[in-house]
C-alpha cells in the first residue's frame, strides 16, 4: 500500500487554493463528480506535479442487500485508471432499498445509512466487497460511517464488525476519526475501544472532518472546523499505528485557505503527538508501503467465506426497506428503533436533498425565493427520491407545476417554463401514491 502523506479533499470551490497549498501530497475526489473524459484542469495540473489522486465513491451501497451494480463498479474502475490511482475507496453503508420482493418501490436515500452489525449483514457485505474487489483494477478500502441512530438487535461492536470484514476479505480500511467521534456522541460507542479492536495493520488512510453538536446529537457536517475531540481520536489512532495518509475533508462553507492550512497543521500536530506517545516512528517497506505484520490477513478469494444466501439477502432487503421507507416515505418506524432519532435522520435527509437540489438546479431557488426550502421540505416528506438529484429537481418542479401549491402566477409560470426546457411539453400526470411497506416493518436482522 502506498504511503500517501498529507492530503485534502479536492472540491471545485477550493481548487485554486488546493493547488497553492504547501505540503499537499495527495487529494481525494468524489468519484461520481468527475468525468473521465473531461477531468478538471486543476486535477490535471496536480497530477502533472506528482500529486496522487484517489477516487472516493459514494453510491455503490456495498452494505445494501443487492449485489453491487456492474455499471457503477465499471465507472469507479474507469476513474481509477484515468487518474492513475493506487487505490479506490467506498463506504460501509447502504444508500438504496426496495424493489422486487420487498413490497415497495425502489427508494433512494441520497445519503449513507448504517448497516446493522449482524452476522447476516456481515455475510452480505463480505460478498459485496469481494465482488467489488474482483471488478476493480486497484485495491479497495472501505470507510466506517457516522450514524444518528443504532439498529436494534446488533450482534457486534463496530470494531468487531470491521475486524471480521477485513479478516474475511482482505479489504483495506479507511478510518474516519470524525465518524468515530460522531458515533461516540450519538450511540455511546467509545472510540478507544473501537480502535483497540480494529485490524489497524489494514489501515489505508484516515479521514478527519468537522461537525457540530445540537440537542445532544452530533452532526457530521463536513462544513465546520475540526474539533479538539476529533483530533484527540486521531492522536489515539496515531499512537497505535503510523497512518499511511491523513486527509482533511470539507464539503460546504469553505473557509479562507489560511484556515484550511491551519487545520492541516493541527492535524499534523495531532499525528506527531500520537507518534511520540506510541514511542516509535513510521516503518516503511521498499516501495513506500507501510509495515504490516498481517498485511494479507484473510484470504482474498471468494472461497474464503461462503457467499451470502439469497434468504439472507432477502431478510436484509426487507429490513433496510422498512427503515428507509420510514425515513423518506413517512411510513411508521420499524419496531425497536429510537423513533426520535429516526425523526432527526429523516429531517437531515430531507434537508440534504433540499441543499443538493439547490446546487444542481440553482434556478429553482432563484424562481421560488424564500419559498423554495419550505416547499421542497414539504414535498420531500411525502415523496421519496426515485433517482439521482437531477431527477429529483425535475420531479419537484413537476409537482409544483401540477399541484397548485404555488399561489403566485408569475412564479408558477417560471417553474413550468424551467421544467419544460428540461423535460418536455407538460409535466407528467400524477404518479400513483408510493406503495408503503406493510408486512416488512417487523422484519429485522436476526429475528
Amino acid at each position: 500500500m502506498h504511503r500517501l502523506g498529507t492530503g485534502i479533499g479536492w472540491r471545485p470551490e477550493i481548487a485554486d487554493a488546493v493547488e497553492a497549498m504547501p505540503g499537499i501530497d495527495w487529494v481525494e475526489v468524489v468519484s461520481e463528480n468527475v468525468c473521465p473524459g473531461h477531468l478538471p484542469a486543476s486535477l490535471l495540473r496536480l497530477r502533472e506535479r506528482g500529486v496522487t489522486v484517489v477516487p472516493h465513491g459514494v453510491s455503490l451501497g456495498l452494505g445494501g442487500a443487492d449485489r453491487p451494480d456492474a455499471g457503477r463498479l465499471a465507472a469507479l474502475a474507469e476513474r481509477a485508471d484515468v487518474l492513475g490511482s493506487p487505490l479506490v475507496t467506498e463506504h460501509i453503508a447502504f444508500v438504496r432499498a426496495g424493489g422486487p420482493g420487498t413490497f415497495s418501490p425502489r427508494l433512494e436515500a441520497g445519503h449513507l445509512l448504517p448497516v446493522p452489525r449482524t452476522r447476516d449483514a456481515l455475510d452480505v457485505l463480505c460478498e459485496n466487497v469481494r465482488i467489488a474487489q474482483d471488478a476493480l483494477p486497484v485495491p479497495l478500502a472501505v470507510e466506517n460511517i457516522a450514524a444518528l441512530f443504532s439498529w436494534p438487535g446488533e450482534e457486534m461492536t463496530e470494531g468487531q464488525f470491521l475486524y471480521d470484514l477485513a479478516d474475511r476479505t482482505g479489504v483495506r480500511l479507511l478510518i474516519d476519526v470524525a465518524n468515530l467521534h460522531t458515533n461516540h456522541v450519538n450511540r455511546g460507542e467509545d472510540p478507544a475501544e473501537a480502535l483497540a479492536a480494529l485490524p489497524l495493520e489494514a489501515l489505508a488512510y484516515v479521514h478527519v472532518a468537522g461537525g457540530f453538536e445540537r440537542d445532544g446529537v452530533w452532526h457530521d457536517s463536513h462544513a465546520h472546523p475540526v474539533t479538539q475531540p476529533v483530533l484527540d481520536v486521531l492522536t489515539d489512532l496515531a499512537s497505535r499505528v503510523a497512518p499511511p495518509g491523513v486527509l482533511l475533508e470539507r464539503d460546504e462553507d469553505f473557509p479562507e485557505p489560511t484556515e484550511l492550512e491551519g487545520e492541516l497543521a493541527a492535524i499534523g500536530t495531532a499525528v506527531e503527538k500520537g507518534r511520540a506517545a506510541g514511542g516509535r516512528e513510521a516503518v516503511r517497506l521498499p516501495g513506500g508501503a507501510v509495515d504490516s505484520a498481517a498485511a494479507g490477513r484473510g484470504a482474498r478469494t471468494a472461497a474464503a467465506a461462503a457467499a451470502a444466501g439469497e434468504g439472507t439477502r432477502r431478510r436484509l432487503a426487507l429490513a433496510q426497506t422498512a427503515l428507509l421507507s420510514s425515513l423518506v416515505a413517512g411510513t411508521p418506524a420499524p419496531e425497536g428503533f429510537d423513533r426520535a432519532r429516526l425523526e432527526v435522520q429523516a429531517r437531515a435527509l430531507a434537508g440534504k436533498r433540499a441543499d443538493v437540489v439547490a446546487k444542481v438546479a440553482p434556478e429553482l431557488p432563484e424562481i421560488l425565493g424564500a419559498a423554495y426550502r419550505p416547499a421542497f421540505l414539504a414535498y420531500a416528506r411525502q415523496t421519496p427520491m426515485a433517482g439521482g438529484y437531477r431527477r429529483d429537481a425535475l420531479d419537484f418542479a413537476a409537482h409544483l407545476a401540477r399541484s397548485g401549491t404555488v399561489a403566485d402566477a408569475r412564479v408558477r409560470r417560471g417553474v413550468r417554463r424551467w421544467w419544460r426546457e428540461r423535460s418536455g411539453p407538460v409535466p407528467p400526470s400524477r404518479r400513483p401514491a408510493v406503495r408503503l411497506v406493510r408486512a416488512t416493518r417487523r422484519v429485522l436482522p436476526g429475528h
